[in-house]
């Protein structure tokens, strides 16, 4: 079973090719993971080759909702440390997913910012400037860093689900007229190649970095499948070593599909370009359907999102422990 078989990411061995996706539960205390959360994810990392740990907020004013995590500032570290620990225990990898919410933050007392100034149900946003675009980078390479010092085995650039660095990708959300603007494939990915080769710089060689990318709006004037060779290209010269395809503006949904595997045209097409692992996830209940995908060519790893969250013991079940 391909499934069941190790994969080699950034000098590291998975055990098998199942991750547990990044799924926010909102139960942080004061942004640091707890004993329940920890018991969480160590219950869901048996079998699992890869553990991706909830998004993580890398500046106050990214903040997406109450209960969120944190890695904006250093004394998150030692509890991110018994987290990393009990999923390690269990065999697992686990990489920490950092994210800012761009113009979807909550409201932190502080404006929200995003590529342009689009009108939002919450109120007005501003566009931000070059030296804010500046303090996002340096955000994301410290939050990453952080990561680093808690024991992850690498850290995941949430650029999905219509956050901040999938705002600066989609032509419905990117107005500007700059270098970061949304004219090319180049320009919309430029924020994150910068913040790539940042946070590559200062965490070194072996330190998996992955980026979640929503890869197609599936929107009329939104992002395209065609754009995604182009777009996955330049993560990976920019040091990405792992890349997750997700949904674009409509998030890990896809309109009018259930079925296992739904956003697998979008994993192919990332793997004409790329030379390092896609993931796909969505759909994914049982251990066949894994295999099928696997078998087809459609990813080199599959999440298995909404059946671990139901079943800790999936993975295990998986593997036939």
């Amino acid at each position: 079973m391909l499934y069941k078989e190790p994969i080699r990411i950034c000098g590291r061995i998975l055990r098998n090719r199942i991750v547990m996706p990044p799924m926010a539960t909102g139960k942080a205390a004061d942004g640091a993971p707890g004993e329940e959360m920890t018991e969480y994810y160590r219950q869901r990392a048996r079998g699992t080759g890869l553990v991706i740990v909830e998004h993580e907020y890398v500046m106050r004013q990214g903040m997406a909702h109450p209960g969120q995590l944190s890695m904006a500032a250093d004394p998150v570290i030692p509890a991110y440390r018994k987290l990393t620990n009990a999923i390690h225990g269990e065999g697992a990898a686990v990489i920490a997913q950092l994210n800012h919410a761009g113009v979807k933050a909550m409201d932190t007392g502080l404006p929200r910012l995003g590529p342009s100034a689009v009108p939002t149900k919450d109120g007005d946003t501003a566009a931000m400037d070059r030296e804010q675009i500046r303090a996002v980078v340096s955000a994301f390479t410290a939050a990453a860093v952080r990561a680093k010092e808690a024991g992850f085995d690498g850290a995941e650039l949430h650029a999905a689900h219509g956050y901040l660095l999938n705002q600066f990708y989609s032509p419905l959300t990117n107005h500007r007229e700059d270098e970061y603007s949304a004219k090319t494939v180049a320009d919309r990915t430029r924020l994150h190649s910068e913040i790539l080769r940042a946070v590559r710089a200062a965490v070194g060689e072996y330190f998996m970095l992955a980026i979640r990318f929503g890869a197609c709006d599936f929107e009329e004037g939104g992002s395209r499948i065609e754009d995604i060779p182009e777009a996955v290209s330049a993560f990976e010269a920019a040091g990405a070593d792992l890349i997750d395809i997700s949904g674009g503006m409509t998030g890990f949904m896809r309109p009018g599909h259930t079925e296992p595997g739904y956003l697998k045209d979008l994993s192919i097409a990332a793997k004409t370009a790329a030379s390092v692992p896609v993931i796909l996830t969505g759909g994914v209940t049982e251990a066949q359907d894994a295999e099928n995908l696997l078998q087809e060519g459609a990813a080199d790893l599959i999440g298995v999102g909404r059946a671990l969250l139901k079943d800790p013991m999936w993975s295990l079940k998986a593997m036939g422990e």
